[in-house]
């Protein structure tokens, strides 16, 4: 099976199953989808959209967040993982959308980037959901699954070198949507640590299942 066999019986497969999606943080607007994911680095969706909606409320602008105390903001997020360090991020963002970009969400990667608590993963899902543009961001999931399935060499071994490849090799209108196609993969069938082979529709196309790692 060549690499260009791989990448599109894949990806078919994973279309046919999750279909056109957004990601699972919920959201209205790109500040909103910024703070989440934000709020989401080492934490589950599942208690970033627990917090979210009573944290919108309070703080419904960059501006509002921007001048809260970090101890309020942290009231509101004290369940997440790491609450001190993401209530600094959290005030710091609000400051700086407010000063600095006129109170909206930027839309590059070199602007999202400059933000508190704002690296390359998080950047590229503002992006790709706010801003529907072609990014793919490499989580633990994405860098994981494209190894075992083989979409990646063994010599990609950060999550920048995993993100190149999968761009380069994957259709470029499909970019987006397969970063929440193979997350979503990793995250509820290919997990870490009790990968549920059985269960999966991609084995034929696995490499590491393949070689019974598993």
């Amino acid at each position: 099976m060549t690499l260009k066999e791989r990448y599109e019986n894949v990806i078919a497969i994973l279309q046919e199953k999750y279909g056109y999606m957004d990601t699972e943080l919920n959201y209205d607007n790109p500040f909103q989808l910024l703070i989440a994911t934000v709020l989401s680095a080492q934490c589950t969706d599942k208690r970033v959209n627990a917090v979210t909606p009573e944290l919108f409320r309070a703080f419904p602008t960059p501006q509002r967040m921007g001048e809260a105390p970090v101890e309020e903001i942290f009231e509101y997020i004290k369940s997440v993982s790491y609450p001190n360090s993401k209530a600094g991020y959290l005030q710091g963002i609000g400051k700086m959308l407010s000063q600095q970009f006129g109170g909206q969400v930027p839309s590059t990667l070199e602007e999202l980037t400059k933000l508190p608590g704002v690296g390359r993963k998080t950047a590229n899902v503002v992006q790709a959901f706010a801003f529907g543009k072609e990014t793919l961001a490499v989580d633990t999931h994405v860098f994981r699954v494209s190894h075992r399935l083989g979409l990646v060499p063994e010599r990609c071994t950060t999550p920048l070198s995993v993100e190149k490849y999968l761009v380069a090799h994957l259709p470029k209108e499909r970019i987006a949507l397969s970063h929440s196609w193979i997350l979503l993969q990793g995250r509820y069938v290919c997990k870490s640590q009790k990968p549920q082979c059985q269960k999966c529709e991609l084995t034929a196309y696995c490499k590491a299942y393949s070689k019974q790692k598993f």
